[in-house]
């Protein structure tokens, strides 16, 4: 049986037949936003404007994928515990309810996000100028119609992993980036449906995405599903939502941290002798929105590869194998902090090509320079915030949900919105850059004690 291979295969062969397909569902998921600001940067008659957009309403897709997670880590990591017991009804009440919860939430949201639309805009920056308003306003609407399919998409992507078909979850997410890749010139340069064309591209990807997501539900491994998938089990939700707990505070404290980030950007920008000009508004808060989207592409490797581990895990735990659990746990953490040199050395040796990548060509030179210092500044402690996530991500597959959402909580909350409105009182705009490094570097001090903890704990027979 494919669940019981968890416990005996090597680790390392474990990791790559999870983590890959885990990784590269994550890149193809990060793909739709940064696919979107690629094409709008590089389309004339958008430009920084465009940009600007894209960065106020990616918080609110964020918001949405941070529900998604919570619901599918949290189903992930409960029935990969359940499997590892042996637990098999369980097992198939998390899949049940997972799918109950996804299709709700994601009709729930939806309907909050039309209904809501210019002040949840307003609140993340759109009124930076008035083309900035407009243009996130046109690309909200069409984004806001496709959150049901793109909840449901997120969520079954770890459930699908959970049933021990991981590549089947990658080929699912990566059809539908595809899709948008392909569509996304067509709509924005030969149709020239501007933003609208960037979302409608969007959507698209996710309803297939979506519908193959569905599809597989009706043939899987582990569990049939019938009627019972329809029956509310709040014991069972209850379990997995405290698991992936962590996975939704990760998410949504930082869709706070970057509303605080946004809104500095817009008051500081204000202020400075060139940004303070209306031609040229728009420009720090496009500039920071691409930063965040090369962040995005390094993440989605680093919680691809912890992500990858939850069924691992979970299951290893389950069955008391927590000599194989700390194997994994120090592999772990030395491939995150790899990923981390290598994005640092891009991004503090290289900023100059990832910004043309974005559209410079056809800005003024105040954009590339901006841009330019951001990525050297606000990226400068990458291998921290790499292994910052990974700490997140294994502590809540232990089921150590509690010290997992407090560490994610305080570097997102307390010190990513902190830093984010302190600093800038003593740095002005500068300041809002430095507030990522600075919150990565104070999180890692207090990383570093929960994984010699953690390293310590899985010594004990005794501890969980």
């Amino acid at each position: 049986m494919e669940q019981q291979s968890l416990s005996s295969l090597p680790v390392g062969t474990l990791m790559r037949r999870y983590a890959i397909p885990c990784i590269i569902s994550l890149l193809v998921g990060a793909l739709y936003n940064i696919v979107d600001q690629l094409f709008i940067a590089n389309a004339a008659y958008l430009g920084s404007y465009g940009n600007a957009a894209n960065t106020v309403v990616f918080p609110l897709t964020v918001i949405v994928l941070a529900v998604a997670v919570m619901i599918g880590d949290g189903c992930c990591a409960f029935v990969s515990g359940c499997f590892g017991k042996g637990d098999f009804a369980n097992a198939k009440a998390g899949f049940d309810n997972a799918i109950l919860l996804s299709v709700l939430s994601g009709a729930v949201l939806c309907g909050l996000y039309l209904w809501l639309a210019d002040p949840l805009i307003s609140l993340f920056g759109a009124h930076v100028n008035e083309e900035t308003f407009r243009l996130s306003k046109e690309y909200f609407f069409w984004i806001a119609l496709g959150v049901p399919f793109y909840l449901f998409g997120q969520a079954m992507n770890p459930v699908i992993r959970a049933d021990g078909s991981p590549r089947y979850a990658m080929a699912a997410t990566l059809a539908g980036a595809l899709a948008n890749i392909v569509l996304d010139p067509i709509c924005i340069f030969v149709l020239r449906w501007g933003m609208m064309g960037a979302a409608v591209a969007t959507v698209f990807g996710q309803i297939l995405t979506a519908a193959l997501s569905l599809l597989y539900l009706f043939r899987m491994k582990t569990v049939r599903l019938d009627r019972s998938a329809f029956a509310w089990n709040g014991k069972v939700i209850g379990q997995m939502l405290a698991l992936g707990v962590t996975s939704f505070l990760s998410q949504i404290s930082l869709v706070a941290a970057m509303a605080a980030i946004n809104n500095m950007l817009k008051r500081y920008g204000a202020l400075d002798p060139i940004f303070g000009q209306e031609q040229y508004a728009q420009i720090p808060m496009a500039v920071v929105g691409i930063v965040m989207k090369f962040f995005q592409i390094v993440i989605s490797i680093v919680v691809g590869m912890a992500a990858g581990c939850i069924p691992i895990v979970g299951f290893n735990m389950g069955a008391g194998r927590k000599d194989r659990v700390k194997a994994l746990f120090l592999r772990l953490l030395l491939m995150e902090a790899t990923v981390g040199l290598v994005a640092l050395i891009i991004v503090e040796g290289f900023p100059q090509l990832l910004i043309r990548l974005f559209g410079a060509a056809n800005e003024s030179a105040y954009y590339t320079s901006f841009a330019i210092k951001a990525f050297r500044i606000y990226l400068c402690m990458m291998v921290f915030a790499c292994v910052n996530k990974a700490c997140f991500i294994f502590l809540q597959a232990m089921g150590r949900a509690l010290a997992s959402t407090l560490l994610s909580m305080v570097r997102e909350i307390v010190f990513g919105v902190g830093f984010a409105l302190l600093l800038p009182l003593m740095f002005g705009l500068d300041g809002v850059l430095w507030s990522m490094p600075v919150s990565d570097l104070l999180t890692a001090l207090i990383a570093a004690f929960l994984i010699v903890g953690t390293y310590r704990g899985l010594n004990r027979p005794n501890v969980a």
